[in-house]
């Protein structure tokens, strides 16, 4: 019986997805069960590097699938299929692969798409993707790309949380944080703005920058009137932490910087809430050299001995 052209590819792309599914499960089922039994052996594991696989997905399958992106226009095989290679990049092996192939590229102009689903999708392949360092060198040049992406989406939207992690892996090093400056404010007003859950992966990215002293004047400039308001003992302790770490970094890039221009900063700028008009904000530091968590506390003295 003659079937739809439509519905043949659809066929055929069930079969290879659903072959690397079930191959990605296969593999992780397979990892879990030597990793719960080396874990009783060595303690908990260092980092949260992927972990490193003599196996890969068959190159074969994995050009395949990359071809399907390129080819279909059907959001639903999209979206499969970028699942499927997020799931392989979990292997370092394969994030290798996948970056000889050029499937770095393929999987970047899924950020046009118009469908969220299938953008989020995106995102997360290039997250995982985005451990591997040569494949950050490639994937840097979406980086304000993935900036709008975050800007323009909805607040607290699945895509702005998955762009969110990409540029977290994006600026664990210094390299590409000038790519990120233009994005501050909007940064700042998801902080201002978010959930809980926007507001700690907002963080993430923010301490990444405030690490870097060549950020230091860009983010002390950047208005946000409630950040003083992060500093509270009934703040959500993994929000509290990150505030303390940017604020601590901030302090300490400030102290070994010379020639600091008060004219340059507005009242309502990080500047003025940490360092100028800081009454505030060292009160409600004082308060939590109270706090229960000895890490708040470390972050606490941490700012107060600068």
């Amino acid at each position: 019986m003659w079937e739809p052209r439509g519905a043949a590819v659809r066929a055929a792309a069930a079969l290879l997805l659903g072959a690397g599914a079930c191959y990605c499960l296969w593999r992780l089922a397979a990892g879990g069960r030597r990793g719960r039994r080396a874990a009783a052996e060595r303690g908990p594991p260092a980092d949260s590097s992927p972990p490193v696989s003599t196996h890969s997905m068959d190159v074969d399958a994995l050009q395949k699938l990359i071809h399907l992106l390129q080819a279909t226009d059907d959001p639903l095989i999209q979206e499969q299929a970028l699942i499927t290679l997020s799931n392989s990049a979990a292997f370092s092996v394969n994030q290798d692969i996948i970056r000889n192939l050029d499937g770095l590229s393929v999987i970047g102009e899924m950020l046009s798409n118009c469908i969220p689903k299938v953008k989020e999708k995106a995102l997360n392949a290039l997250n995982n993707l985005s451990m591997n360092i040569k494949n950050q060198e490639e994937i840097q040049v979406f980086i304000t790309q993935v900036c709008g992406t975050v800007e323009s989406a909805p607040l607290n939207s699945d895509v702005q949380l998955a762009g969110l992690r990409l540029l977290t892996n994006m600026s664990v090093t210094s390299d590409y944080h000038q790519k990120m400056i233009n994005s501050i404010p909007c940064f700042l007003h998801l902080l201002a703005e978010g959930t809980e859950r926007t507001q700690i992966q907002v963080l993430k990215v923010l301490v990444n920058l405030s690490a870097n002293p060549a950020m230091t004047r860009h983010l002390l400039r950047a208005q946000v009137p409630s950040l003083v308001l992060f500093f509270d003992n009934c703040v959500n302790r993994d929000i509290l932490v990150r505030a303390l770490a940017f604020a601590a970094n901030l302090k300490k890039n400030m102290k070994d910087e010379e020639g600091t221009k008060i004219e340059e900063y507005s009242e309502d700028s990080i500047f003025f809430t940490l360092c100028r008009d800081s009454a505030p904000f060292t009160q409600r530091l004082a308060s939590l050299l109270h706090h229960p968590d000895t890490e708040v506390k470390e972050q606490v003295v941490r700012i107060l001995t600068q």
